[in-house]
Formats: structure tokens, sequence, C-alpha cells
């Protein structure tokens, strides 16, 4: 539930009509990104917090009788389907890239599918966000996927590889964060993922993984290549949080951060389009694109793990 950070710099950016071609996310920062790429101001926010008295959104009641912590029913049909539905049609009007970044359980690898009708891939959401452990593999076109953060928690190398030469990064960690590279729940990811060696791999490596990349990102930002949205310290926001209050806090402290970066950030963008003529969003391809805004948002993700 950190991710509400993000949703909170996500409303500044629509409030100020801060807009990328290309979006890359990952796990609850792909759920707040539908919003998103919907322009749909507020909704991240209001579908984060309105339905958490209801089992159906997510408790234990729902991982004993469906296998999924947060109920994958309600949470990627019945919300954006008939309480709070997605704008599809802003986003298919949009020519926004979105891509989520979902895990390959037979290959161990991510993959990074095109999102293309909201109303028919919410599928590839829910896989970027079924966390190990507390959610169900999501059969896809013939494999099974899992949480993208298990192997690619910021999508900052993708977004490169696809052309872009500056991006905007989103955290819900501060930066100098690092993970404990020791992974406490290995013995447990061995009994439940036996038959998916290449997946119990890259949950071993994970935590080591995620550090190399932090490492990575803070020399871009040092580069100038990156502008990364960071809390300035820990949220104290619980991967399962409840509390309303705290993710209140959690979320204005996003919408002020990023409104005092505001300036620092318009001259960011300004370089990218002046360098190459265009600006993208959290994680992009088109190598005529200079920016992107990759969210390396993994809220209640595997790092919590």
């Amino acid at each position: 539930m950190r991710g509400i950070f993000c949703a909170g710099v996500l409303d500044f950016f629509m409030d100020h009509d801060i807009r990328f071609r290309n979006v890359l996310a990952v796990s609850a920062g792909a759920c707040n990104a539908v919003s998103y790429v919907c322009n749909q101001r507020g909704r991240a926010w209001v579908t984060s917090t309105d339905y958490l008295d209801n089992p159906e959104f997510c408790s234990l009641k729902s991982l004993r009788k469906t296998g999924d912590m947060f109920g994958a029913d309600f949470l990627y049909h019945k919300i954006p389907e008939e309480l709070y539905p997605i704008d599809n049609k802003t986003f298919l009007e949009s020519g926004i890239k979105f891509q989520p970044v979902i895990t390959n359980c037979i290959t161990g690898k991510p993959e990074y599918p095109v999102m293309k009708d909201l109303s028919k891939d919410m599928e590839y959401i829910r896989a970027s966000s079924s966390l190990p452990i507390l959610a169900n593999m999501v059969p896809l076109d013939g494999y099974v996927y899992m949480d993208g953060g298990i192997t690619d928690s910021i999508p900052i190398k993708q977004s490169i590889r696809q052309g872009n030469k500056k991006n905007v990064v989103l955290l819900t960690r501060p930066l100098g964060y690092r993970k404990n590279p020791f992974q406490p729940l290995t013995p447990l990811f061995r009994t439940v993922y036996r038959r998916y060696p290449r997946m119990l791999e890259a949950l071993k490596n994970r935590n080591r993984v995620y550090n190399d990349t932090l490492e990575f990102l803070e020399m871009e930002v040092e580069d100038g290549n990156v502008f990364a949205i960071a809390p300035m310290g820990d949220l104290g926001i619980g991967r399962t949080e409840t509390n309303v209050e705290k993710l209140k806090k959690g979320y204005e402290e996003g919408y002020y951060v990023a409104e005092g970066l505001a300036k620092k950030l318009a001259a960011f963008m300004a370089e990218a389009e002046e360098d190459a003529g265009g600006a993208g969003a959290v994680g992009a391809e088109a190598p005529e694109e200079a920016a992107s805004a990759s969210s390396a948002e993994t809220g209640a993700g595997p790092e919590e793990i």
C-alpha cells in the first residue's frame, strides 16, 4: 500500500497536465498507473481506500477462499467495470504506450506487455500485482505469471533499452534505501514454488538485483538522465495497510513532494524535449522520445516479503 505515495504524485501530474507518451509500471504502481493513463484524477486514491472494510478487497478470508489476499475479481473486474469504471475511451485516444511489468513463472524473466485495451487487458495488471504467497499465478497466453517486482521492480534499464534517454522515476522508498540481500522466506518459496525453479532463482536473487538497480538508478540521477521522485523518509505504511490516516499522509506526501519538485521537473522535461523532441512517461519506447516516466512502485509488492 506504499503505492499511495505515487497516487499523490500522479494526481499532481494530472492537476498540472504533466503527461508522458510512455508508461512502465510495476505491481501496485501498475494499478495506480491505470488511473493516470485514463486521466482520472483522484481515482487511485478512491480505489485504494474506499473498500478497505470490504473483505472482498483484502482479507485473510479472501486468501483462504480464493488464494488471493487482494480479491482478484473485486479489484480487477468489479471496481474497474462497475464501482469506479475506468475511462477506457480516454486511454485509447491518448496515444500512451502503457506497459505493466510481469514475471513469467516458467522462464523466471520479466516481460513488458503493451496494454492495447484496458477493458480487455486487465489480467496483465492483475499479474503485475500478484504477490508471491499472497496470490495465485495468473494464466496468460499459455504461461503463468506473477508480480513484476520479482524480476524488475524498477524498470529503468528496460526504459533505456526501449530508447528513452531521459526518465522520470517514481519510488516508494527514499533515495539511498537498500534491502537486506538475505531473503528470509527462501525455504517457504522452495516449498510453494518447487515446480518453478527459474522463478525460485529470481526470488532468491531479487533483493540483490533490486539493490544493484538502485545503484544504477542513482548513477543515472547524478548524470542527469533520471529525475527521481521519492518519499522523504519511511512512509510507515505496511503492505496490507488499512489505517486511512496513514494512507492519507502517504498520499499527501506524494502530492507535496511532486509540487516541491515541479520547477526542477519542468526544467528536466524541457531539456528532454530540446535534446530529442519528446517526453515519455513511466518507462517507454520509441527512440525519438526523450523522456519516460518509470514508476518503480512496488507498493505492496515482494520487496516487503
